[in-house]
């Protein structure tokens, strides 16, 4: 049950009907939702609303891209051993697809290597890389992707063996330090695409190579696995990150990979591709074989060229995803039971939960559902028989966790990642004082309304207004993630046509009726808790729903209350 309800909150002015619309016939509920977001500076609304691949920027703007390219194109002049290093999550993986298939076109099979979570841990770790070493010829040149931002001593180690580093990553680089590599190539060294994941940098390597010497590559092709990991990696759906997902989800749709669409198979989707298909579908697949510490099956679904292996390969996904799922709820009724008997939610501005009987994999998948019930920054961690917990934060705006992990880092034996998102390992014995300096961290950097949990809402509107044109003009908003999040509405005074129907997984299924007209609705989770008596308030997200050929307009509730009188 949720510690705390909700406290409702409009996002600016509210909706008018009589709005005069935007130029182009745009109705006037996309003139109120685009006002209330606001336009990015310097970008007209056709750009905005209808982005174009011929308006991306140039990819020299990221520094010491023009070095990576050099390094690069001399390693495949020379006929160097070439290997591509990378993350076992979403990002990862496409991003070794990527850099796989791009050189592929300038003639290079180079070898590739993910290390294992559970034994080898993130990044450039020195299991992994003595793993990677062990597993085939030594390289001249590692391409890092999606990590090796922070691997100080592990890039000074593999230069003193002779091995060249090029990074391609997205991570925060620290404040004094970097390694010692041919190039580092993250924006978030400079000024420009700061809000990229890895695959995205991959894709500006991409452009940067095509432009220095141009082969047989299409990178339109690629874009499909760029929005997989643009979207399961939650960075800001702004910038070129909008237009990439954009164009990628049209893509995806009719996908040349055969892995992507053995994917959408296996989780039945059909017609065309949304954000929300990638983040609840695609992607718990392809996290789930890093998290059961088997990521090169996620890899090879997105690398092979063989449709039939793909469907077996997709299958064994979803397999590894229900594993996956009971595993995280194992650990989420055991963190409930734990925060019933010491949590206190008026008291307790932290979570952090560690136990040895904890399956490290799926602790980042609990904490993210624990931060949205509570409202708390939150650390799951798994412990292993020695003592050493790795653990998974997940954050609430106003609340860094790469801020934290700085301000912490006397408890800790390392951690990184991003602000919302991070990772961290620690000495079983030291939980306790962990969770007490980061509980006065947040007290001192936060205030009490940051602190209590909202929901924002775009507009008030009533089932009259709903329909698949409305629909159509909703979605030129997308794509909808972190940045350009999806539009909340609210419907008052709304009752229920039949009894709500149980789901798996306690979510719930309304048939919804205001007046005269009734709204297919579904409430996921919202079968853990009370519900007041109809009539309600309700907040929601409207959806897309295509079945046996016939589409519907979906409500999505976030939120049910009684109503206001």
């Amino acid at each position: 049950m949720r510690a705390q309800p909700f406290k409702w909150i409009p996002r600016g002015e509210p909706f008018q009907k009589q709005e005069t619309g935007l130029p182009g016939s745009f109705p006037p509920i996309l003139e109120h939702l685009i006002r209330q977001r606001g336009l990015p500076p310097g970008v007209d609304l056709e750009s905005f609303l209808r982005p174009k691949l011929k308006d991306l920027a140039d990819p020299f703007l990221i520094p010491d891209m023009q070095a990576a390219v050099e390094r690069i194109l001399a390693a495949i002049d020379q006929k160097q051993q070439i290997c591509i290093y990378g993350d076992y999550d979403v990002d990862g993986v496409s991003s070794i697809t990527l850099m796989r298939r791009i050189l592929l076109a300038y003639g290079v099979e180079a070898r590739h290597f993910i290390p294992r979570r559970g034994p080898e841990g993130y990044g450039l770790s020195v299991a992994a890389l003595e793993r990677c070493m062990s597993e085939g010829p030594k390289p001249d040149l590692l391409i890092t992707v999606d990590c090796g931002t922070v691997s100080i001593n592990e890039v000074a180690m593999l230069r003193a063996d002779g091995v060249d580093v090029v990074i391609v990553d997205h991570h925060e680089p620290l404040l004094d330090q970097r390694p010692d590599c041919c190039a580092l190539v993250n924006p978030k060294c400079g000024e420009e695409f700061t809000y990229l994941c890895a695959a995205g940098v991959v894709f500006k390597l991409g452009h940067a190579l095509l432009k220095t010497r141009q082969v047989a590559l299409d990178l339109k092709e690629l874009i499909d696995l760029v929005a997989v990991a643009t979207i399961s990696d939650i960075v800001p759906m702004v910038g070129e990150n909008r237009l990439l997902v954009r164009h990628g989800l049209k893509h995806l749709s009719n996908t040349l990979n055969p892995g992507l669409r053995a994917l959408q198979d296996v989780t039945g989707m059909n017609g065309s591709a949304t954000s929300m298909d990638v983040g609840f579908r695609i992607g718990p697949r392809l996290n789930a074989a890093g998290r059961m510490d088997v990521p090169e099956d996620a890899l090879a679904t997105l690398t092979t060229d063989c449709r039939r292996l793909a469907r077996e390969l997709a299958q064994k996904l979803d397999e590894y995803n229900k594993e996956r799922q009971n595993h995280e709820g194992l650990i989420r009724r055991e963190a409930v039971e734990m925060l019933k008997r010491d949590f206190d939610p008026e008291r307790d501005s932290v979570i952090v939960l560690g136990s040895r009987s904890w399956h490290h994999g799926v602790v980042g998948i609990v904490a993210s559902r624990l931060m949205r019930q509570y409202h708390k920054p939150t650390f799951i961690i798994a412990i292993d028989d020695n003592g050493i917990g790795k653990g998974s934060g997940r954050s609430i705006p106003g609340v860094s966790l790469v801020e934290v992990i700085r301000a912490c880092e006397g408890e800790l034996i390392a951690g990184g990642g991003h602000a919302m998102a991070a990772g961290l390992s620690i000495e079983e014995g030291k939980l306790a004082a962990f969770r007490e300096k980061f509980h006065s961290y947040v007290l001192e950097n936060t205030t009490d309304e940051q602190r209590r949990p909202t929901l924002t809402y775009d507009a008030e509107i009533s089932f009259d207004q709903l329909s698949l044109e409305f629909l159509a003009s909703y979605d030129l908003l997308q794509p909808f993630g972190n940045g350009n999040p999806q539009p909340v509405f609210v419907a008052r005074g709304v009752g229920l046509s039949r009894p709500p129907q149980h789901m798996k997984n306690h979510h719930l299924r309304f048939m919804l009726r205001q007046g005269y007209h009734e709204q297919d609705a579904v409430f996921f989770g919202g079968g853990e808790y009370p519900l007041p008596n109809p009539p309600w308030d309700i907040a929601f997200t409207i959806d897309r729903n295509t079945f046996r050929g016939r589409t519907t307009l979906q409500l999505i509730i976030q939120d049910v209350r009684a109503a206001d009188d």
